[in-house]
């Protein structure tokens, strides 16, 4: 979705005014490489990764805090030590006016000397108290990053695939990588900075009016234009600051895209029209950081603008009092020196509104993604399923992924122990939502699904799933060896056991060609190796397992013949005693099966064995001879 203008062209009416050096030729580039990207540009409301958050949350804040809890030590520590140095900060000046009242105008070196040792330790001991209080709260903001990333990790690990399903892996990535790092420079720089720079304001604004309210009030006088500017700046920051956000993820988002999808793309000559297009995203982005650099040119040369300005009212009127004998040197000086660090802590507040805005932002969209109940849970009092012998019942169940959209009606199966039942239909027809529901990867809308007579939804998912083992069509294996993935479902399987497994299922053979055998590496999701190379490796991942119940999702659809066969010869010994649901477009491959359910639009249309289904010349029949015609 986008709006009726392109984002950026609304940016520039409002904070572009100020700049006379771009030219109507560049604007005019600018436009056309908007009009390119505009349906890439999504509305405001759709894109969280741009959201912008409120300049502070309490809410937000709280539970933020809350993660702080443990370090609660180190955080107070690093307070305290924020208030030593800001009065540290604060005391430079008036030492420096003591120094020349009491020492050069009375003509006194040694109290001259004392003030000047006093303002060295003071500058010392600010440095010390100060690089203690980074260093604190780095410690802290580290450790609470890794406490929210653990967190994340755990919860995202227990949410369904529902979930995982509509939600994409790059916003995930994004939750966990770019708005945790936000806070940690929330924690580590902003908590205890903001605070210093408001403790910093407030002591320069007592220690002038204590020294002199006359001279206090002139350089208060510039306060309302600089509330004026701020207030201007703030507005249009918020706007430049969503428009780069928005581009760069854009561009992380081509980017993701590209690099997965390299092949396709040199497969069709791709390379100079992506090249184009991303430059097209760059080239935005570049311009949306201009307007925020441009805004940044206007704000800040501002900020000097009137500290300057404040410097020299206090300046004109200070130096009339000093000759009028109302006011001393030092005095004038101190407060020469207090305007100049008046506008320090101002220029860091307005910096750190952007960092508050994003921060807000993440950790609305972090704790959002934390507060997402899982859809699939232990039931309260659900019990551990004990070791089971396979006896599998589906009673009546029906299934709908969405509401008023049913994918399974009225599904009655049974499997004795030890029975090898395959399913077969055309694609759609429910398959593998069956197997599924069997894992509990989604639980049942109507009916119910029993193991050895225990309701699925009645024993814990843990104790389940250990006892099931999964093939699927498109096998993924992890970064790292052949026996570490073989020995995935069961860590504290040793060597022996890797290689018989792999045996059992023909992999060992190709293995140990391999330069490392089983410690050769698979490469990002089993690059390394070929199509039927990674799927014999699952299989042997699934039989090391040792499951009671065996899913084959079309897992001997991505292997050619002369891999099926050395599947074939082992799926009856991997079978044996356990029972295994079987599902596969190659019809070949069942004709052993002890029960083939046909299945048609989530209806159970046929069941029976090969040899009785072809003999009913009905659903089957037809899926078997068409097969046959086509090979």
């Amino acid at each position: 979705m986008t709006s009726n203008l392109p984002h950026s062209t609304i940016e520039r009416e409002s904070i572009g005014w100020f700049d006379p050096l771009r030219s109507a030729r560049n604007q005019a580039a600018e436009a056309e490489r908007e009009a390119r990207i505009r349906h890439f540009l999504p509305d405001d409301d759709d894109d969280a990764d741009v959201m912008l958050g409120k300049a502070y949350d309490d809410r937000l804040v709280r539970r933020l805090l809350g993660f702080m809890n443990p370090y609660r030590r180190q955080l107070v520590a690093a307070i305290l030590l924020m208030i030593i140095t800001a009065l540290l900060s604060v005391s430079g000046p008036w030492i420096i006016g003591r120094a020349i009242d009491s020492g050069i105008r009375a003509g006194n070196a040694q109290t001259f000397r004392f003030w000047t040792f006093a303002f060295l330790i003071a500058a010392v001991f600010e440095w010390l108290f100060n690089r203690s209080r980074i260093a604190l709260m780095a410690y802290v903001g580290t450790r609470v990053v890794a406490d929210m990333r653990s967190l994340l990790f755990r919860h995202l690990h227990k949410l369904s695939h529902t979930f995982h399903i509509n939600y994409s892996v790059g916003r995930l990535m994004s939750r966990l990588i770019s708005d945790v790092g936000v806070l940690q420079d929330f924690v580590t720089w902003s908590i205890t900075g903001l605070a210093r720079s408001v403790f910093i304001l407030l002591g320069i604004m007592g220690a002038m009016l204590l020294m002199n309210w006359r001279l206090a009030l002139v350089t208060f006088a510039v306060l309302p234009f600089m509330l004026l500017l701020t207030n201007y700046w703030r507005k249009h920051v918020r706007q430049a600051y969503r428009a780069t956000r928005r581009r760069l993820s854009l561009i992380n988002g081509y980017l993701n895209e590209s690099i997965t999808g390299i092949r396709v793309t040199q497969s069709f000559v791709r390379e100079k029209v992506n090249a184009r297009h991303f430059d097209d995203l760059n080239h935005s982005y570049l311009d949306a950081n201009v307007e925020a650099t441009r805004l940044a040119a206007l704000f800040f040369p501002g900020v000097d603008f009137m500290g300057s300005l404040a410097t020299a009212l206090v300046v004109g009127v200070g130096g009339w009092l000093v000759l009028r004998d109302s006011l001393t040197a030092g005095t004038l000086v101190a407060f020469v020196l207090y305007v100049d660090r008046f506008f320090d802590p101002i220029r860091e507040l307005a910096q750190r509104y952007n960092t508050f805005q994003a921060t807000m932002a993440a950790g609305e969209r972090i704790f959002t993604l934390l507060d997402t109940p899982p859809d699939l849970a232990d039931a309260p009092g659900a019990v551990p399923l004990p070791p089971i012998q396979g006896r599998v019942d589906f009673d009546n169940v029906d299934f709908a992924y969405k509401p008023d959209e049913p994918v399974l009606s009225g599904i009655n199966l049974h499997a004795e122990p030890g029975e090898r039942i395959a399913l077969v239909g055309e694609t759609g027809a429910g398959k593998s939502t069956i197997i599924r529901l069997l894992a509990r990867f989604f639980d049942v809308t109507g009916g119910a699904i029993r193991i050895d007579g225990y309701d699925v939804r009645e024993v814990t998912l843990a104790s389940l799933r250990s006892q099931l083992g999964i093939v699927l069509q498109d096998s993924f294996l992890f970064g790292g060896s052949i026996a570490e993935n073989i020995r995935y479902g069961r860590l504290d399987a040793d060597a022996a056991a890797v290689a018989e497994a792999a045996a059992a299922v023909g992999a060992d053979h190709f293995i140990r060609q391999l330069s490392n055998g089983y410690a050769s590496d698979v490469g990002e999701n089993g690059v390394n190796l070929s199509v039927g190379q990674r799927q014999l490796i699952s299989f042997a991942r699934a039989l090391l397992a040792d499951p009671r119940i065996l899913i084959l999702d079309e897992a001997t659809s991505s292997v050619d013949t002369a891999t099926e066969q050395v599947i074939d010869q082992a799926l009856d010994r991997l079978m044996e005693g356990r029972t295994s649901f079987v599902i596969a477009h190659r019809l070949s491959t069942i004709v052993n099966a002890d029960q083939i359910i046909v299945l048609d639009r989530g209806r159970i249309v046929e069941r029976g064995s090969h040899t009785e289904l072809l003999a009913r010349r009905g659903r089957y029949y037809q899926l078997y001879t068409m097969q046959w015609a086509g090979q």
